[in-house]
């Protein structure tokens, strides 16, 4: 699932290539991607798109106020070229679910948004302001702009596990499984740990770690021109997606804790004393 580093590596790209370019034309290859009716697509029709953000795992395109919000859930994903087809796509087929033409269609660049998968989750909103989409309007501080004292705000009496805390993002928006995972192991961290029992000194490592891996994430996404190619986001983590491989700190063997639809990795010497964590629904460290 695309996370903030790769929305973020999205969005800078489309400052750098595509503000200050007019949408041509929208087409639309699946109705269901499109979560309002009013205003229709065609409204974005001759707006010059001014500027490109975030909203945690929002994408934000800012066409001369009016914005189209894109979030690519598990499976999604916005393709660059410079060059789009003219013809329009037939609705239905293949995994494209939106095209954008920023510029002539056939003669200029733009991007599709895709969605691999029979399990569909592509969201597109077009609102004149962005919390107008429920899911932003709830969102929690951005990761990458919190504050170690909002963090700890954030954390105080709360009673969830730290990995639920950092992946809920009514509390912390930005960060999903696979970051999570890394945040924990750079902060020597249980992902069992009740959040809001974590020490002052654990909440100063929790928050450099957020800090470091979030940062060096967006730079290597950055680096791989995301819109252009999707990133390889595993090249750069230590535990997530590593099961049975070798931790790169310690050296014990990275372990995996499974669950129906998903599942999170960690290492027990680094974050929980040498103790395996219980694997699927259970609650407590295994005795």
């Amino acid at each position: 699932m695309p996370e903030l580093p790769e929305v973020e590596a999205l969005a800078q790209h489309i400052r750098e290539h595509g503000v200050g370019r007019t949408v041509a034309r929208v087409d639309v290859a699946s109705l269901s991607v499109l979560k309002t009716v009013t205003p229709p697509w065609t409204e974005l029709h001759g707006r010059t798109v001014t500027a490109a953000g975030r909203h945690g795992k929002f994408l934000d395109l800012d066409c001369d106020g009016l914005h189209l919000i894109i979030h690519l859930a598990r499976a999604g994903w916005l393709r660059w070229a410079e060059n789009m087809s003219a013809a329009p796509p037939r609705p239905g087929k293949g995994p494209l679910a939106l095209r954008v033409h920023l510029g002539p269609p056939g003669k200029g660049p733009g991007f599709d948004l895709t969605e691999a998968g029979t399990k569909k989750g592509l969201a597109a909103w077009i609102v004149a302001d962005p919390t107008e989409v429920p899911g932003i309007a709830a969102l929690g501080p951005d990761a990458m702009a919190v504050s170690r004292d909002e963090l700890a705000a954030v954390l105080a009496g709360r009673t969830e596990r730290l990995k639920t805390v950092l992946t809920t993002q009514k509390m912390l928006a930005g960060v999903g499984n696979a970051y999570s995972d890394e945040i924990m192991h750079t902060a020597k961290l249980s992902p069992y740990a009740t959040a809001g029992k974590l020490s002052g000194d654990a909440v100063d490592e929790l928050y450099a770690a957020v800090r470091k891996v979030l940062s060096d994430a967006v730079g290597r996404s950055v680096g791989q021109h995301a819109a252009l190619l999707k990133g390889e986001k595993r090249s750069g983590l230590r535990v997530h997606g590593r099961t049975g491989m070798p931790c790169p700190v310690c050296g014990d063997t990275v372990r995996e804790v499974s669950f129906a639809d998903k599942a999170f990795q960690y290492c027990a010497t680094c974050q929980t004393g040498g103790k395996p964590l219980a694997d699927r629904r259970l609650s407590r460290l295994l005795k």
